[in-house]
């Protein structure tokens, strides 16, 4: 996807609104008010906490924080900075790229996640997008157990412009996903997305059923699928761990979404599922309309979770 611009940041601010006004009037009040000292840091490393940053990286970011500004009294612009330097530290290692128009054709990309977690509307939202580029995308309905979530993806589908491919409800996903990429290749297609049932993570005859699917695209092709995208609520706060660590395990997750921070406010728990993945945080999204799901910026993230304007790339 393309690299942010003005109006995303803006509204990428204007989304995390919730979480950056309950992390800085706490942060504000604790500690502008006398030259720094210890105290002041363990209130700020339980206030990260409660942000669902989580504990390790809470540690971290009041370290880094109190080395730079302890024994000094602040401003709340200068608390703000520190803090949103901090965090951007910590993210910036677990950046990652989605660029499906930069690898093979078709590029085989697979959305798992749980139901409820925004994977089909994610899906539609980079199909939208590649459209837009020129990209000629083929859409397979791969949730097979529920004809709403077809007419859905069939919905998007049309939107951008894509093609698309179902079958019956109550038929076999992984034949589906053969299907799908056999004309894929037949037919040049630049990017397939195939979509899956939504999933408790708990349950295994459900994961069984997306290494089903795995290991029939890649009869076809052997670096099939070339990303396989993990959608995450950011409204479930620290439950979106425990969904990464099942799905990184099972499946072999090559990068993170984080949908509906504008939902929450705890935007912070992008913060440990960074730090817990193996896999990178590539997309996140703060709203409903198309361009409101965009790459992740570590350093615009951090700084629209404290409260400040977002930098704006050349």
């Amino acid at each position: 996807m393309t690299e942010p611009k003005r109006g995303w940041l803006q509204r990428l601010t204007g989304g995390l609104a919730r979480s950056s006004r309950r992390m800085s009037e706490q942060v504000s009040r604790a500690l502008t008010a006398r030259p720094l000292d210890q105290e002041q840091l363990d209130a700020l490393e339980e206030m990260l906490i409660e942000a669902d940053l989580g504990p390790h990286a809470a540690a971290r970011i009041a370290r880094a924080f109190g080395a730079q500004r302890f024994g000094r009294s602040s401003t709340d612009a200068e608390v703000k900075e520190a803090l949103a330097g901090a965090i951007a530290a910590e993210l910036a290692p677990r950046q990652g790229r989605f660029d499906p128009l930069g690898g093979p054709r078709p590029y085989v990309v697979l959305f798992i996640g749980v139901n409820g977690s925004g994977k089909t509307t994610t899906l539609g939202k980079i199909a939208a997008d590649l459209t837009h580029r020129r990209a000629r995308v083929l859409i397979a309905a791969g949730d097979t157990f529920r004809a709403a979530a077809v007419e859905q993806l069939a919905v998007w589908a049309d939107r951008a412009g894509a093609d698309f491919l179902s079958r019956p409800t109550g038929a076999d996903a992984a034949g589906l996903a053969y299907d799908a990429l056999e004309r894929a290749r037949m037919e040049a297609y630049d990017v397939l997305l195939i979509d899956t049932a939504g999933r408790l993570h708990n349950k295994q005859g459900l994961m069984d059923e997306l290494t089903k699917m795995i290991r029939v695209l890649r009869k076809l092709d052997p670096e099939a699928p070339h990303e396989v995208l993990l959608v995450l609520d950011a409204t479930v706060g620290r439950n979106a761990l425990a969904q990464e660590n099942v799905f990184g395990n099972a499946i072999g997750v090559t990068g993170i979404v984080m949908t509906k921070l504008d939902g929450t406010a705890r935007g912070g728990v992008l913060v440990p599922v960074a730090q817990a993945s193996d896999s990178p945080i590539k997309l996140i999204g703060v709203g409903e309309a198309i361009d409101d799901l965009q790459p992740f910026d570590a350093v615009a993230f951090a700084r629209s979770l404290v409260g400040l304007e977002a930098p704006v790339h050349a």
